[in-house]
């Protein structure tokens, strides 16, 4: 995460991004109004993609919201950079809705663009809720907040359990381990495979090198620094490079037909993934329920200190368009850090809170359906999600992941240099960032 994300970068990426000068605040200042505690009533518009987002709304809306005449109307979005975009392209008109769900890696590039409020005197208090590792990412390493965690994607290796135990593997706890795992596989079982590396996901690349140490944006002073071919992330491309060339696992991306036919028949036996895994599985694996396993993600280091990357991941935050930040504030806490709206967050919507007190027991006091046979799936995962590295996102992740996709996707496919593609992922977000008229530290 950016240690510093001075608003003054704001005016050169709006004037990229949108074609317009620096955006002003719309009704977003200290002196807001109307809203908690000043007797309301105050509509509010969320946008988010959440599943059954409408249904835990509805619990504000006849509770505390009720209470406090806050009214909040939720508008299904899509996810991902059509929402960025969308929400850039409506603050360019001083449109924007009072709220949204934001994606960390999508927090730099709108506060870049002035688009969302600092809240943190109005959430202060829910920083304890969360591990320094989640709270950091809506900060940007700054005293600001930008925005209240929602959930997370610590994650872990996932195994096929029985397969292991017929082929005599160990689970890996490090990377080395899961290398001569991979290598020991192919000699006992060559028409098998322990995972594939794939392209078409750069999340998954970007957690590993984050929990290898890799911080890929950082600033000095009001100057971006790029980090993405750094000793860290190198020895990622190094290590998964390596063992596409030699042939110890797959080259083949995730998601498709032949993916989830090669996971449900058993001729991919594992896959390093998130806590949301056992969803994916449900659907792209259902003949091999309560065959697979979870443990934590192999370390780089045996006798270090255990770390796991993120994959995935958002936060609810408020706008600078937005005429009642104090009330816009109240429920983004209450939505992230309240017992019920996290329950039903996880019911409705299947997500993992970033919340680390609703991460056991009530709605996770059972493991998935599909991990029945591990009954401690979810006291496993909140012990890996407490070691959950700083993320480390800049203004451009779109252009890098762009990148990655096509570099890489050219790489595992011909089985070449991953270091070359890195190196390309590098310069073209480098040269975005000047191109954006952000200054760039060498």
């Amino acid at each position: 995460m950016p240690q510093n994300t001075p608003r003054r970068f704001a005016a050169a990426a709006v004037t990229v991004a949108l074609g317009a000068t620096a955006l002003t605040a719309c009704g977003s200042s200290d002196d807001d109004g109307s809203g908690a505690g000043s007797g309301g009533p105050v509509s509010l518009t969320y946008w988010s993609w959440t599943p059954g987002m409408d249904k835990v709304v509805d619990l504000w809306n006849k509770g505390p919201g009720k209470k406090d005449r806050i009214d909040v109307t939720v508008k299904k979005q899509a996810s991902g950079d059509t929402l960025v975009t969308k929400i850039l392209t409506a603050h360019k008109a001083h449109k924007a809705p009072d709220l949204v769900q934001a994606e960390y890696q999508a927090l730099p590039t709108l506060v870049s663009n002035d688009a969302l409020a600092d809240i943190s005197s109005e959430v202060g208090e829910a920083k304890s809720a969360y591990t320094q590792g989640i709270w950091q990412q809506t900060t940007l390493g700054t005293d600001a907040v930008y925005a209240v965690p929602q959930d997370a994607g610590p994650m872990m290796f996932y195994y096929r359990a029985d397969l292991f135990k017929k082929y005599g593997l160990e689970v890996p706890k490090t990377w080395d381990e899961f290398a001569d795992t991979a290598r020991a596989l192919k000699k006992k079982a060559p028409d098998k495979d322990l995972t594939t590396f794939s392209a078409n996901d750069s999340g998954l690349f970007a957690g590993l090198a984050q929990q290898a140490g890799a911080r890929w944006w950082t600033t000095e002073g009001e100057k971006w620094k790029v980090g993405i071919d750094d000793a860290a992330t190198r020895k990622v491309a190094d290590f998964w490079g390596g063992l596409v060339k030699e042939g110890a696992i797959d080259n083949q991306p995730m998601y498709t037909p032949a993916w989830n036919k090669a996971l449900n028949t058993g001729k991919q036996i594992a896959w390093v993934s998130a806590v949301w895994a056992p969803g994916t599985l449900t659907t792209a694996a259902p003949d091999t329920q309560g065959k697979w396993a979870m443990a934590p993600l192999p370390q780089w280091d045996a006798k270090g200190k255990a770390v796991t990357g993120s994959w995935g991941g958002s936060s609810t935050a408020v706008t600078t368009d937005s005429e009642h930040k104090e009330a816009a504030a109240k429920f983004a806490t209450w939505l992230n850090t309240d017992p019920k709206a996290l329950a039903a967050l996880v019911k409705e919507g299947g997500i993992y809170p970033a919340a680390t007190d609703a991460q056991t027991g009530g709605a996770l006091a059972k493991a998935p359906a599909y991990f029945a046979n591990q009954p401690d799936f979810y006291e496993k995962a909140a012990d890996i999600a407490k070691t959950t590295a700083p993320g480390a996102w800049g203004p451009n992740v779109n252009v890098a992941y762009t990148t990655f996709k096509d570099a890489f996707g050219s790489a595992a496919k011909n089985r070449s240099d991953f270091g070359a593609a890195l190196r390309t992922m590098q310069d073209d977000t480098v040269a975005d960032l000047k191109k954006q008229g952000f200054e760039v530290a060498p």
